[in-house]
């Protein structure tokens, strides 16, 4: 019976590495397929890492740059009070420290999945863009943007710019040469108290004068549209709060250093003074942190940005708002058209808050941060991610936060001898509603107290309520609710007046009639 033998030779050699090589195969397919899964999960893991760590990196690394800054002697006098029941008392020489750091956007975009929010609403004004070029084409044949309510908006530039030189040129030589005045005959002179309240008297009597009264002659007599209203208001504000943190910061410093016998007294530079009536800061110092160079390609992406906020708000208003307000109809004041309308605004009016963020607290600043290489580009904190009131107050405009700190809430306690803490933070936000009422009444030309009462009241009550304690993510929920309906609220109630004085203008000039809302009794038609 024959008998079947193994393989040998050369053809069972062959058998063998084809096997082996089979083998192999299988064995780096399915390395390669572990190899890719690991790499997918190290890609996710390390998208994980950087949006975690972002936020906190950047709070430890200004901590830490703002400590290695501050002199031995300060940090031990600091840790003494913290541990001491002298804690709560503020000293007059603490104050801001500037150090050189990037805006929280400029870092967070450098990540792709951030910037592609961004891109997100580009995409969106390109589609306001394409619905009205569509909507005139269907409507009057025609593919044209019109701007027309842009235009009348900032209209009368030229009375603008002549008002903004007369407020500026005065700031720029009437504070700066008071403070120097006062300084060189101080201390010779023998009743300081006397000189100093009579200086102050003065000062004070021409800001009233000046960036007081002048702007608002102004806007009265010119009857200057909304924007450009806007525009010599809050420049009145900023060059009053300049002028007050250039003396604030001086005067004490030059009224505790009497110059020896044979020297003179050392005044802050003109220059310096220049330098920060145009940087983006309200903390007066006579020198900051200062970048190389000029990045001009940021310069011109960043000018571009600001036209994209302005346009994307024309056209928020256009399609979104004016339409709705509008068109009302003969409807008095009633609760069913306010809740309709107060949620009809949500949206535009949440919008509308973003793009004033981004395009002011963002690009503006960061505009003139960049032209004068200024440094410290903290303007504001990732407000976004609060679970507070408390928190997004102090985040959201970090350099108005700093200037009512300072120079209100840190005063305040020093002037009371660190007590009334309460009375001091009320008295912030009774400044901070005053102010607000204040320019949006010059703004639009009406008095309708919505700002007074969503700062006066409504956060007041949040801020004390919603305080730092609660750090639930339902609490960052309710934030942003509470974000949409005040904005809703904002938009609905001005636009609401806006046409309602247009159609109902006032027959008299009493105070009532003055003080009292047209859009609550005012009937008219389309």
């Amino acid at each position: 019976m024959a008998t079947t033998k193994p393989p040998n030779g050369l053809g069972h050699q062959k058998h063998i590495k084809a096997v082996q090589s089979n083998d192999a195969g299988s064995q780096t397919d399915a390395q390669g397929d572990e190899l890719r899964e690991l790499q997918s999960h190290i890609q996710k893991v390390k998208v994980k890492v950087l949006e975690e760590i972002q936020g906190q990196l950047n709070v430890l690394l200004d901590k830490a740059l703002t400590e290695s800054l501050q002199p031995l002697t300060q940090r031990t006098a600091a840790n003494e009070k913290t541990n001491s029941h002298t804690s709560r008392s503020h000293r007059m020489e603490d104050g801001k420290v500037f150090i050189q750091r990037a805006s929280l956007l400029d870092e967070l975009f450098e990540i792709n999945h951030i910037r592609t929010i961004y891109h997100m609403f580009v995409a969106v004004l390109l589609v306001f863009c394409i619905s009205t070029l569509a909507v005139d084409y269907i409507d009057q044949g025609r593919l044209v943007l019109e701007f027309d309510l842009l235009f009348y908006a900032f209209g009368e530039l030229g009375v603008v710019t002549w008002a903004w030189g007369w407020m500026f040129v005065y700031t720029l030589v009437v504070p700066y040469n008071a403070v120097t005045l006062w300084g060189t005959v101080y201390h010779a002179s023998g009743s300081k108290l006397g000189l100093s309240i009579g200086i102050g008297l003065v000062l004070a009597a021409m800001q009233a004068c000046v960036l007081g009264l002048f702007p608002v002659y102004v806007v009265v007599h010119y009857q200057l549209p909304p924007a450009s209203r806007f525009i010599v208001t809050l420049e009145q504000i900023r060059f009053v709060m300049k002028s007050y943190s250039f003396i604030r910061e001086t005067v004490p410093v030059i009224s505790r250093s009497e110059p020896r016998q044979g020297e003179t007294q050392r005044f802050p530079t003109f220059s310096s003074y220049l330098y920060f009536l145009f940087c983006p800061t309200l903390i007066y110092r006579e020198s900051y942190p200062r970048n190389p160079v000029i990045r001009w390609d940021y310069v011109r992406s960043t000018a571009a940005m600001i036209l994209g906020c302005l346009f994307y708000s024309y056209f928020i208003m256009v399609r979104l708002c004016v339409p709705v307000f509008r068109n009302e109809g003969s409807k008095p004041f009633s609760k069913r058209t306010l809740v309709l309308a107060l949620f009809n605004s949500s949206l535009p009016g949440i919008m509308i808050l973003l793009l004033a963020f981004f395009a002011f607290l963002h690009c503006w600043l960061n505009l003139f941060g960049e032209l004068l290489r200024f440094g410290d580009r903290m303007f504001y904190k990732d407000w976004w991610n609060s679970a507070s009131f408390a928190n997004y107050y102090r985040t959201w405009n970090v350099v108005v936060h700093d200037w009512l700190y300072y120079y209100g809430y840190r005063d305040f306690l020093w002037l009371s001898n660190g007590r009334f803490r309460s009375a001091a933070m009320l008295s912030v936000f009774l400044v901070s509603a005053v102010v607000h009422e204040y320019a949006f009444t010059m703004g639009f030309g009406f008095f309708y107290p919505v700002m007074f009462c969503l700062f006066a009241v409504f956060g007041v009550i949040f801020n004390f309520t919603l305080n730092d304690k609660r750090q639930s993510p339902l609490c960052n929920i309710f934030m942003w609710t509470g974000l949409f309906i005040g904005q809703g609220v904002q938009v609905c109630l001005y636009c609401q007046e806006w046409y309602a004085q247009i159609h109902c203008p006032r027959t008299g000039n009493g105070f009532w009639e003055l003080v009292t809302p047209r859009s609550w009794s005012c009937n008219y038609s389309t």
